[in-house]
């Protein structure tokens, strides 16, 4: 039988498969610290007065009852109401808006460096951000302690304007005699320079530069620490710029700053609504009031200023919200 030989080997050649390359593993975008222009608080803050200017108008007719308005006429109803009512009776709308070029200008001044100051600084000692939803942000007490500074730093150049705009909105519930008779702000400084010096714009400026301390404080500070705290706990971190978020924490800040300023408020606005060359000391002003009103002098207007406090919060502070989201979209920066 003849012997089959056996068949050759067949090697069967597979076309070789490049092994596919690895893919980089996804990886969350690390948030930035975006530095903002710094006319932007400065522009929010120039758009809130519109809205805030009558109610602070309301407050400071508040504070200064009964001291500085001695010879006027007797008012028996001093809620924020009936002093509303008031005013629209004797003076109409207009009367509402009585000294807003030097409210205006106090934005110009304070507001601007006040949040641009504090924006800065929150800027340079933010920590750099880690892999995460939502970016680092200081420490609630930094924060603070920041924004204080800031608001501090915002009264010093904003005191002429300070000045100018509590007379103002304080005239026409003095006697006539006693009035002032400032037609706009560079009219209130030409007029206090001639009558009280050089130095008219030192006026309460202490008082004033300590009480814009803590307002910025309590309110820069802990809108950003209310901010953290509603995103984290209540809407969720991808929900941290939407409107929830900024309208609960200014309204949070509002309450927070209009109840720790309250007595501070008081004192500056009764040694700033003083005229010529009189001066008093902070303690004299709160003997008077302790004598006159009692213990409770320390929260007179604390409603109008939370009225007024509210509205402008949330106003500056949306607007200014706006403002940087408006930035991040032309930058291209994702809204954290």
């Amino acid at each position: 039988m003849a012997q089959i030989a056996p068949s050759p080997l067949i090697q069967v050649h597979h076309p070789t498969i490049p092994a596919p390359a690895s893919s980089p593993s996804p990886t969350l975008k690390t948030p930035t610290k975006i530095q903002y222009p710094l006319w932007f608080g400065g522009s929010a803050s120039c758009m809130a007065v519109v809205v805030s200017h009558p109610l602070d108008l309301l407050k400071v007719r508040m504070q200064m009852k009964p001291g500085e308005a001695k010879g006027a006429a007797v008012e028996t109803n001093t809620g924020t109401f009936g002093t509303a009512m008031r005013i629209l009776r004797s003076e109409g709308v207009r009367g509402l808006y009585a000294g807003f070029s030097a409210g205006f200008t106090r934005q110009l001044t304070y507001g601007t460096i006040r949040i641009a100051t504090y924006e800065t600084l929150k800027h340079r000692f933010t920590p750099t951000a880690s892999h995460s939803q939502i970016p680092s942000t200081p420490s609630p007490l930094t924060l603070t302690l920041l924004a204080s500074l800031s608001g501090f730093l915002g009264a010093l150049p904003g005191n002429a304007s300070d000045i100018a705009n509590i007379r103002m909105q304080n005239d026409a519930s003095l006697p006539p005699t006693r009035r002032y008779g400032y037609r706009h702000v560079l009219h209130a400084w030409s007029s206090m320079y001639r009558a009280e010096g050089t130095f008219f714009w030192t006026k309460g400026i202490m008082p004033n530069a300590f009480r814009c301390a803590m307002m910025t404080g309590c309110q820069l500070g802990s809108y950003d620490i209310f901010k953290g705290l509603i995103a984290r706990w209540v809407v969720g971190p991808e929900q941290r710029e939407g409107a929830v978020v900024h309208t609960g924490a200014s309204l949070g800040a509002a309450f927070v700053a209009t109840t720790v300023c309250s007595p501070v408020d008081v004192v500056k606005t009764q040694l700033m609504g003083g005229g010529g060359g009189k001066r008093r000391s902070v303690w004299r002003v709160v003997a008077e009031l302790t004598r006159s009103d009692g213990v409770f002098w320390v929260f007179r207007g604390w409603l109008p200023s939370f009225v007024r406090l509210g509205p402008q919060t949330v106003a500056t502070l949306i607007l200014l919200e706006q403002h940087k989201k408006v930035y991040r979209e032309l930058m291209g920066e994702a809204d954290y």
